[in-house]
């Protein structure tokens, strides 16, 4: 199959209501955008650091995130749905390494993360281009088929995606591609609507069924432990004890295992809510240790101009570190946009026991990523004014020891539980 790039795409704002950000277009290897007028004159800010609102074209600067500006990076895809998606298109003929960035979030289309969409636009205009491009009409971008009648057996997605991890079958890769979602993270994962009582689980897309909410639910990769979704469930219980916000979380239970299921927060109801990672919005390389959280409180508040936001983001910070969870790099902090345009910080995600890069901690702690601890956090809480680090920093240290309890409660191992704790002990 040859394989036609795709040259413009128009981006819309999917809140609640939908209105038309503007266009990206890629040329001779740099990424173009240009706000569409109307989007300039409703005020809503979308990246105030890299995009702000004005008129013109604006050119992508550096090679990160494939030339992409970050707020565009943030919907797409990492590790598990970029697997997917290019065993999908080579099993068309078309290799990977032919899909530009443009490519990909048509691919995204209307069923990304957060609020922003995609759709391809052959118009061939763009920034005062003439006519003579193809005419639309064009799939990608469009979402797949979704029968929200079909349920979902979580141990069938859980062997599916042991296949296409090991590399043995092309046959799973259509529906785990229609239950992906475009969702991010290196775990496999899908995209789901949950029922109230958590018994009942349907295909994510499309819009909710009565007593339904949008859910994602994770699988262990190949080098996970047997028990990683009750340790990440325990995290989660912990994390809430400790003071973080943390969305509603379940383990769903099976004769195979347990999979960790997390409500999402970038919706509501079917209202999408616009959200964008650190990473995204300071522009850092999260695949490597570049971020330290200093930055991310004084991030937090120049975009949130307020201080129990920060406040929230130095509880995060301590849980962190006490709690062992070293993949706390800057794709795994974001902040949501709220209908009074005014931005706060996302619940808390993607928290587990994990070592890191070279088992240092991906987010340093002034300077410090080997071993980071509470004399550290105390100084990060000084150094950004916040009156009450010392009682933060209490009830997070009261939670992680309690780390057996919780173990208990999500049915860990004894195994993991018992080396978990070993290592938390010494963060005290």
């Amino acid at each position: 199959m040859i394989h036609a790039p795709v040259p413009l795409l128009t981006v819309w704002y999917e809140g609640a209501e939908r209105l038309r950000v503007g266009r990206l277009a890629s040329r001779e290897r740099r990424i173009l955008f240009e706000y569409d007028p109307a989007f300039i004159a409703s005020g809503i800010e979308i990246s105030p650091f890299e995009l702000p609102l004005k008129s013109g074209v604006i050119e992508s600067r550096g090679d990160l995130f494939d030339g992409l500006f970050g707020v565009f990076a943030d919907s797409l895809p990492d590790g598990w749905g970029r697997l997917l998606l290019d065993r999908a298109v080579e099993r068309h003929g078309i290799m990977r390494g032919q899909l530009g960035p443009l490519d990909r979030l048509a691919f995204v289309g209307r069923n990304g993360m957060g609020a922003l969409s995609y759709e391809p636009d052959y118009s061939g205009e763009f920034a005062g281009e003439g006519q003579g491009g193809r005419k639309k009409g064009r799939g990608a971008g469009r979402g797949m088929k979704n029968d929200a009648a079909d349920t979902i057996s979580l141990d069938r997605i859980a062997e599916e995606t042991r296949i296409v991890l090991t590399g043995d079958s092309e046959e799973v890769f259509d529906e785990l591609l229609r239950l992906n979602g475009s969702s991010g993270g290196a775990r496999p994962k899908i995209v789901a609507q949950v029922s109230a009582d958590r018994k009942r689980i349907i295909h994510g897309g499309g819009p909710l069924a009565p007593g339904y909410e949008h859910w994602m639910i994770k699988f262990s990769s190949s080098q996970d432990e047997r028990d990683a979704g009750a340790i990440e469930y325990a995290y989660s219980l912990m994390a809430a004890a400790a003071g973080l916000e943390v969305p509603p979380t379940h383990l769903f239970r099976t004769r195979r295992g347990g999979y960790f299921g997390v409500q999402r927060f970038d919706r509501d109801g079917d209202r999408r809510i616009h959200m964008h990672s650190l990473a995204g919005l300071i522009r850092a390389d999260y695949r490597h240790p570049s971020v330290d959280y200093d930055t991310y409180l004084k991030t937090a508040l120049v975009l949130t101009r307020n201080m129990v936001e920060v406040e929230k983001a130095y509880t995060l910070a301590c849980f962190n570190v006490l709690a062992h969870n070293r993949d706390d790099h800057a794709r795994n902090f974001s902040f949501l946009l709220g209908k009074d345009r005014r931005w706060v910080l996302a619940p808390a995600y993607d928290l587990t026991f994990s070592h890191g890069p070279n088992g240092e901690q991906s987010m340093l702690l002034l300077g410090e990523g080997r071993t980071p601890g509470v004399n550290g956090l105390t100084e990060l809480g000084r150094k950004h004014g916040i009156k009450g680090a010392n009682q933060i920093l209490a009830r997070v240290q009261a939670a992680v020891v309690r780390w057996l309890e919780f173990s208990k409660r999500a049915g860990v191992g004894k195994r993991s539980s018992t080396q978990i704790e070993k290592t938390l002990e010494t963060k005290s």
